[in-house]
């Protein structure tokens, strides 16, 4: 048996196959279609797939979001903590959602009954893969013999230097959500320009604005190989979609060709959680430092 455990909130975005070889377990966002009559469990009651045809078919759709409820985390961590283990759960940026201090509720109602065991939250400071890979590297840390307080503190490090660069099709969702911030007033109201959004501590930031989705993708592309250089190697990436599979396969092959530095990047879809504040075609390219080039620290073995 794994030393801790490992959960996520479901805005992780990784697999199904990435969450069982790692032995992580998530906690499910909820998504409703209907006004509210009807929430369903991200990944469980609701995919991906069936999500954003729901989007593209039913015009008159407004989704929206809730963040687990503190039962669902004690839920969550109650098994692990009768197994004797400790728990490192990874959630969304506070700065988007509660649910890292749903988590934090849960744990203050569950101390007094494990009082021998520790409860590690972590503010991944991102959304979707970005957090995923956080995700991943806590089980990476794991796998290592890292004890839970030494990932914990890694693993908050390396999310203080994550990335991710996205464009999207429209800001309709974006603004539907409120999420919109201060990419409003750089985009304006030209006609096809896309823009260019990238997440950092947590927060949205436009950078850059062109016209045409072929030009926006490839603008993505160029600031990634900028911003890693020739130290790829350092890096780990990945692509994320919300339903353009297509777009998504010639973004990688760009990557790839163009760019000499990449490995072949995994993929994931974008789930309901983050899908209902970007909508259908967003595509993102995300980076994150691999835990042995932290700047400041010894290396692991």
């Amino acid at each position: 048996m794994p030393k801790f455990k490992i959960i996520s909130d479901s805005s992780c975005d990784l697999p199904a196959s990435v969450l069982e070889e790692n032995d992580i377990s998530l906690v499910h966002y909820y998504v409703t279609l209907d006004g509210g009559l009807h929430y369903m469990k991200e990944y469980k009651e609701i995919m991906p797939e069936a999500f954003y045809d729901a989007l593209r078919t039913q015009k008159s759709i407004t989704p929206k979001t809730s963040l687990p409820p503190i039962q669902d985390y004690i839920d969550a961590f109650r098994p692990a903590l009768e197994n004797g283990q400790d728990v490192l759960c990874v959630c969304l940026t506070q700065k988007f959602s509660g649910s890292y201090q749903s988590a934090h509720n849960a744990v203050n109602l569950l101390k007094d009954e494990f009082p021998g065991r520790v409860v590690r939250i972590v503010d991944s400071r991102s959304v979707t893969i970005s957090q995923g890979i956080l995700v991943m590297q806590a089980a990476q840390l794991r796998e290592k013999g890292l004890p839970i307080e030494d990932a914990a503190s890694i693993v908050e490090a390396l999310a203080a230097e994550s990335r991710i660069i996205f464009t999207v099709d429209t800001l309709e969702y974006l603004q539907r959500g409120g999420r919109i911030g201060k990419v409003a007033a750089f985009t304006g109201t030209l006609l096809n320009i896309k823009p260019l959004i990238y997440m950092r501590d947590g927060e949205l930031n436009p950078f850059s604005r062109v016209r045409g989705r072929h030009k926006a993708l490839h603008e993505m592309v160029e600031t990634a190989a900028r911003d890693i250089g020739d130290e790829a190697l350092k890096y780990t990436v990945w692509l994320v979609h919300a339903d353009c599979l297509d777009e998504l396969q010639a973004v990688c092959n760009e990557l790839k060709q163009r760019h000499n530095i990449f490995p072949d990047p995994r993929c994931a879809v974008i789930g309901a959680t983050i899908g209902t504040h970007i909508g259908p075609s967003a595509i993102g390219i995300a980076y994150i430092l691999k835990p042995e080039f932290l700047k400041g620290r010894e290396p692991i073995s």
